[in-house]
């Protein structure tokens, strides 16, 4: 077809507009694989609340479990900050662009997180009621509780490879952040948690 360049140009400037079109005009198919169309206001606003409500969960599980496991919740919640801001960190390194899906790949790798915590808490206090020390409990229910949440977290990154695979867009958004925070909820409950708990029994 033809076209028309108007408007207050000069000759020069119209022939280097008509070169750059002329070379951009790439003779190459397009295939729609996603399409929404959404206000920028709503979508910034469902952005903004779903922050909040992770925000909300995240308070409500730190309330949880101090609420259930006095100092030991306390150092929990510790390794969970710390879990938080290592998440959000491999998400600007990367980058990840948080979108809804990917909000909420996020807000449910914090229930992850603090499952891995229960387990081993719950261990060392079985330990403790058999008549170990404080210490030896540590060590025993780390080891003990370690092969759960390994084959509790490899299950659940096979899940996310496979939507990730299968999945485009939003789905893909998702399983990439449900697997960064499965990864570093593994990290903060085996390296953080224990290390916390080693200082907290020796100081005292």
């Amino acid at each position: 077809g033809l076209a028309v360049i108007s408007g207050q140009f000069s000759t020069n400037y119209a022939k280097q507009l008509s070169i750059a079109l002329n070379a951009g005009a790439l003779p190459v198919p397009i295939k729609v694989i996603e399409q929404k169309n959404i206000g920028a206001t709503l979508g910034q606003q469902s952005i903004q609340k779903s922050m909040i409500a992770g925000g909300i969960g995240l308070l409500i599980v730190g309330l949880f479990m101090i609420f259930n496991y006095g100092i030991l919740g306390l150092i929990a919640v510790l390794a969970l900050i710390i879990y938080a801001l290592l998440t959000f960190a491999v998400f600007r390194l990367i980058p990840v662009t948080l979108t809804l899906a990917g909000i909420a790949g996020f807000i449910l790798s914090i229930g992850m997180a603090v499952d891995a915590n229960i387990l081993i808490f719950e261990r060392m206090k079985e330990e403790v009621k058999w008549g170990k020390d404080r210490l030896t409990a540590l060590t025993l229910g780390f080891n003990r509780a370690f092969l759960s949440i390994r084959d509790t977290n490899v299950s659940s990154l096979i899940t996310c490879a496979i939507l990730y695979w299968f999945g485009s867009g939003a789905v893909r958004g998702f399983a990439i952040t449900l697997a960064i925070g499965i990864s570093a909820s593994l990290f903060t409950a085996i390296i953080v948690t224990r290390t916390f708990l080693r200082m907290f029994y020796r100081v005292k």
